[in-house]
């Protein structure tokens, strides 16, 4: 038998109670707040070393730095005007803005802060909150039952999911050095490829240089039989085109129009010039069920001097980038012109060289973009499947 199901034989045979937020607060188990209004102003005359948390619902909630802090103990955080989503704050000096929500177990022998998080963002998944319906601490008082299994319970699980999602992070950190290690392998080809060799405008290395189609008045998307997918930047993802449930589509008459436009071959390589300037996908096959936007470029190389695995390993040099960005312009939305982009000076060794180089980098690229997240993905759809059995009780029926 597991620590954990003695545990649960022991204490929770016959289930266990639920409570609201609301009735923990009231029973003065825990404590809802929010933040206080901070601005970027604030930072700027501020400035100091403690993290704020704000609404944002990525990047661990991070709004900037500060010369004060609010709290230095363990507590739970969300996001108020940013979906609602929770983030466990271990106790360190901090502060939370006014469209940041936060919670602190004041009876830490009834419930296990960090068992609470579990519980919270386990349930958040299932809950949709948006400008109309926020996440105030009034909202989420009533939106949320909490199981409350003894502590010893409680922290057996909080053991067990900790393992999880310290393995992730080890495979994330992993990944992080991997991406650094990939990027100074490029780096180190790349720089000897212009040291050694003359750079030519991009321009004279490729035959076709053309883009895809927006809507207006040529067609509509998602409409009814629409089944070819509509690619746009987010669908770019260095060699492959990554389709989603959020991907738009066109019907056969879009596509009909955009490939008209286009001439999308297998081997074209796609170059995202609008917005966020710079991802890349390679054409496999030419394509029968999906087309690109306008704003995506499709570059067809000139394979007796250019091999389209090598420009977007190009594409991809730090200082090949930042002159993309800099030939950019635009004050809202950036973008680079065609004319632009074909006036780009880039390296071109022999195809010979080229491909030794490709072999080098496809290595490194599978291990870092590749193999790596595919086994992190896994791994966290395990950790999701688990936390979400272990986080399931069955409800204790009072007399």
């Amino acid at each position: 038998m597991t620590p954990l199901y003695e545990l649960l034989e022991k204490f929770c045979a016959n289930g266990v109670q639920f409570f609201k937020l609301g009735d923990l607060e009231d029973d003065a188990i825990l404590r809802l707040g929010r933040g206080d209004v901070i601005s970027k102003m604030d930072l700027n005359n501020t400035p100091g070393h403690f993290p704020v948390y704000s609404s944002s619902a990525t990047s661990d909630g991070i709004f900037g730095r500060y010369g004060k802090f609010m709290f230095e103990d363990e507590r739970i955080t969300w996001s108020i005007d940013g979906g609602g989503k929770f983030f466990y704050r271990h106790a360190h000096q901090y502060s939370v803005t006014n469209v940041c929500g936060w919670l602190k177990v004041l009876q830490s022998e009834k419930l296990n802060t960090r068992f609470l998080y579990y519980v919270l963002i386990n349930a958040w998944g299932e809950r949709t909150y948006n400008y109309t319906v926020k996440a105030h601490p009034s909202v989420i008082r009533e939106d949320y039952l909490i199981p409350m299994p003894p502590i010893q319970v409680q922290r057996e699980i909080v053991r067990i999911l900790d393992n999880f999602t310290e393995l992730e992070a080890e495979l994330e950190a992993e990944l992080e050095a991997r991406q650094l290690q990939f990027n100074y392998i490029r780096a180190a080809l790349i720089s000897n490829c212009a040291e050694n060799y003359l750079s030519k405008p991009l321009g004279s290395l490729i035959t076709h240089l053309r883009t895809g189609l927006n809507p207006r008045q040529n067609f509509v998307l998602n409409s009814p039989g629409s089944n070819c997918a509509y690619i746009t930047v987010r669908e770019l993802d260095g060699f492959k085109i990554r389709t989603t449930e959020a991907t738009d589509k066109v019907d056969e008459h879009g596509f009909k129009v955009i490939q008209k436009r286009s001439k999308l071959q297998a081997g074209d390589v796609l170059f995202s010039a609008t917005g966020t300037i710079g991802r890349t996908a390679l054409v496999e096959e030419t394509p029968t069920n999906w087309g690109i936007k306008e704003g995506v470029y499709a570059i067809t190389v000139d394979s007796t001097l250019l091999d389209p695995r090598f420009l977007i390993y190009l594409f991809g040099h730090s200082s090949i980038y930042d002159e993309i960005i800099a030939r950019s312009d635009g004050s809202t939305v950036r973008s680079i012109s065609m004319a632009s982009l074909k006036a780009l000076q880039v390296p071109v060794p022999p195809l010979a060289e080229q491909e030794i180089i490709i072999d080098i980098l496809d290595v490194a690229y599978e291990l870092t973009f590749e193999s790596l997240p595919a086994e992190i993905a896994a791994r966290r759809k395990q950790y999701e499947y688990y936390r979400n059995k272990l986080l399931t009780f069955k409800k204790l029926e009072l007399a």
